[in-house]
């Protein structure tokens, strides 16, 4: 267990219109995980997405493969 806590951001990208999901990719590296959480709600649940497949998803939503805008 590591005492390390995340580091939440926004995407730059986030108008803060109140849609936004924040990620700690302080973990990355030593975890191999992404934690994300819902900006709205950041005491409540989070979803640990594995390292390759949270940056896959950034890359699909950055060449608006995603279909997500």
């Amino acid at each position: 267990m590591t005492s390390e806590a995340p580091r939440w951001y926004k995407s730059s990208y986030s108008n803060n219109g109140g849609a936004c999901v924040e990620a700690a990719d302080n973990f990355a590296a030593t975890h191999g995980i992404v934690p994300v959480r819902d900006s709205k709600n950041p005491t409540g649940p989070e979803l640990a997405f594995p390292t390759a497949a949270f940056a896959s998803f950034v890359t699909s939503v950055k060449s608006g493969a995603a279909g997500i805008a």
